[in-house]
């Protein structure tokens, strides 16, 4: 199942920059990054509240909420960086250069949480460096 969820992840990562290129054209991206995010906050707090999950809350351990909240940081620095590279450049090679976070996230699973590493996905991690290289340069 994690196949078609990571699917779906893809198909509407790539939706995202499209319509983040088109709706950063003629205003800040940070400010565009505030409305998505503000989206983004009431669909997801939306389904959480639909799920009947907001009273797991106060079960959240110490621990938990201080990764989620780094989690959360990450998360936004990425969006405000994106979408500022979106405004400038081409989304055509934007996208892929972001998709370079699969490589760093590989080799950060592999160190910190110490995953495994394949040959498959050594390969793999190398064609997504060359290829964000590729988009480097014009």
């Amino acid at each position: 199942m994690w196949k078609y969820y990571a699917l779906l992840s893809a198909f509407f990562a790539a939706l995202t920059a499209i319509f983040a290129k088109i709706g950063v054209r003629d205003i800040n991206s940070d400010l565009a990054t505030a409305i998505r995010t503000t989206i983004i906050l009431l669909i997801t707090w939306g389904i959480a509240l639909a799920g009947s999950h907001a009273s797991e809350v106060k079960c959240i351990m110490g621990h938990t909420w201080m990764f989620i909240i780094l989690s959360g940081a990450a998360t936004g620095l990425s969006w405000l960086f994106y979408f500022k590279a979106l405004q400038v450049g081409d989304v055509a090679r934007v996208a892929p250069v972001d998709k370079l976070s699969v490589v760093i996230t590989i080799c950060l699973s592999f160190l910190f949480l110490k995953e495994p590493v394949s040959a498959k996905v050594v390969i793999g991690a190398l064609l997504i460096t060359a290829g964000s290289i590729v988009m480097l340069y014009k």
